[in-house]
């Protein structure tokens, strides 16, 4: 083989794995990593015949994260929600929210992302599909990246904290009963926080702690008795 065609195949080899080697790294950036279900929670409120706003969470949610600090727009989250862990602080509005949802046919609500819309680098739209109540309906999650960094406990893993909020009406998801006592508009607080996964692509131990605004003082909720069960 004359030497010049040589160099040139050797060259273009070199080339193809150094493009492989980068295009391997860039993959490597977005790691995986697994929502905690302890302290993952979803915060609902809902309109009670106009009175007050009735509250309750959602504790035990489980899924996973695939999450690039630098780059929000290839994140992707798919989330599990089980509606059987729904607790409004009664037994008697515990019971009756679980067969509105009818729990023992839907017991959980999932969520799958389909795209992100970044609005800076702490903040993005979230769009992906609900299923809720055997009903899918596309939503939007307006999102807040919090921080990624080495958890200070055990087993010190690293964490990325997420908080987002999000409107649904309960009638596209067929949850019509009751609508003289329970509002149609249901707003959501979600609270997340997911550790890297175990055999995740080894990375940086970097810690990216972002500045949070100071909340505003809300002033505290009126008491009010328990509404009577539907």
């Amino acid at each position: 083989m004359p030497a010049a065609v040589h160099r040139a195949a050797v060259h273009r080899a070199a080339l193809l794995c150094l493009l492989a080697a980068a295009a391997f790294a860039a993959r490597a950036e977005r790691a995986h990593y697994a929502l905690d279900p302890v302290h993952t929670r979803v915060l609902f409120s809902v309109s009670h015949a106009g009175f007050s706003q009735a509250l309750g969470t959602l504790s035990g949610s489980t899924g996973t994260l695939d999450f690039d600090p630098d780059d929000l727009r290839s994140a992707h989250v798919e989330a599990s929600v089980p509606l059987a862990r729904a607790e409004l602080g009664d037994e008697k509005w515990n019971r009756a929210t679980k067969k509105l949802l009818e729990v023992d046919a839907h017991p959980r609500a999932l969520f799958v992302s389909t795209r992100v819309e970044p609005i800076d680098a702490t903040h993005a739209t979230v769009i992906g599909t609900l299923t809720l109540n055997g009903i899918s309906r596309e939503v939007r999650l307006d999102v807040t990246f919090n921080q990624l960094r080495r958890h200070p406990l055990p087993p010190f893993r690293r964490t990325a904290g997420f908080s987002a909020t999000a409107t649904l009406s309960r009638k596209a998801f067929g949850i019509t009963d009751w609508p003289s006592v329970i509002g149609d508009a249901v707003e959501l607080r979600i609270e997340a926080e997911a550790v890297r996964a175990h055999g995740a692509a080894s990375a940086p131990d970097i810690e990216i702690e972002l500045p949070v605004p100071a909340p505003e003082n809300p002033s505290p909720p009126a008491a009010s008795e328990p509404p009577a069960s539907p």
